[in-house]
């Protein structure tokens, strides 16, 4: 496996040094913030997230005020609650996007998020005492508890509440394959647990967080 320091210095050779490519690199904040997250924020940004899905981005933000409308401000145990009657009335909606699977998952999430709940106090509480070096685990957590939350929207979504995690998008997948890490994109169990092995040794190697890492895994490749 390539060391990260020759990564990092192809990165920072393309992007005409160091200063230049740590200006392209976001901060993640500590884990511990994250028990402050309120239990209706995580589904508004689970929501927001599985309706992104495959769609235009812009859409979902200027209908977003809407969504806040049909889903009682996420409010988790009103949308936990959301009748099958309900859902058929919000699939007329025009002031949502008019998806049945995704409006369901919201039903399916809120359901989720108050399981989580149960056990550790809050969705928040359960994300900020996740072990931080056991990222596929926690993907794996949001795909099989969660609904439509598998591969980059539940990544998408921890990014957006706060949670540090690695993206695979197809730059950092190429840069993990060129550093000798897997062969192609990681799905196997075999290949995350490489996949994750190498990020937490590179984690160590450079003290950065796992977006830094996947950022600049991004850019040390011609895209």
């Amino acid at each position: 496996m390539e060391p990260f320091s020759s990564i990092y210095e192809r990165a920072a050779k393309r992007k005409g040094g160091n200063d230049a490519l740590d200006r392209l690199l976001s901060k993640s904040g500590p884990a511990s913030d994250l028990q402050y997250l309120p239990d209706s924020d995580v589904l508004a940004e689970m929501t927001k997230c599985v309706f992104r899905s495959g769609f235009v981005w812009k859409i979902i933000e200027n209908k977003w005020p809407g969504f806040e409308t049909a889903f009682h401000g996420f409010d988790v145990t009103q949308c936990a609650m959301i009748s099958d009657e309900e859902i058929e009335t919000l699939q007329e909606n025009t002031e949502i996007v008019r998806h049945g699977k995704k409006i369901q998952s919201v039903r399916a999430n809120a359901q989720y998020v108050m399981s989580v709940r149960a056990e550790y106090g809050s969705y928040g509480a359960f994300l900020a005492n996740w072990p931080e070096d056991d990222f596929i685990g926690l993907w794996d957590h949001l795909k099989k508890g969660g609904s439509r939350l598998g591969g980059q929207t539940g990544r998408f979504f921890l990014r957006f509440v706060g949670r540090d995690t690695p993206m695979f998008s197809r730059d950092v997948v190429a840069a993990m394959v060129a550093a000798g890490v897997v062969d192609k994109a990681p799905t196997s169990k075999k290949a995350l647990q490489l996949a994750q092995d190498s990020f937490n040794s590179w984690r160590l190697e450079s003290g950065r967080t796992y977006a830094e890492l996947s950022r600049i895994l991004a850019l040390s490749v011609d895209s």
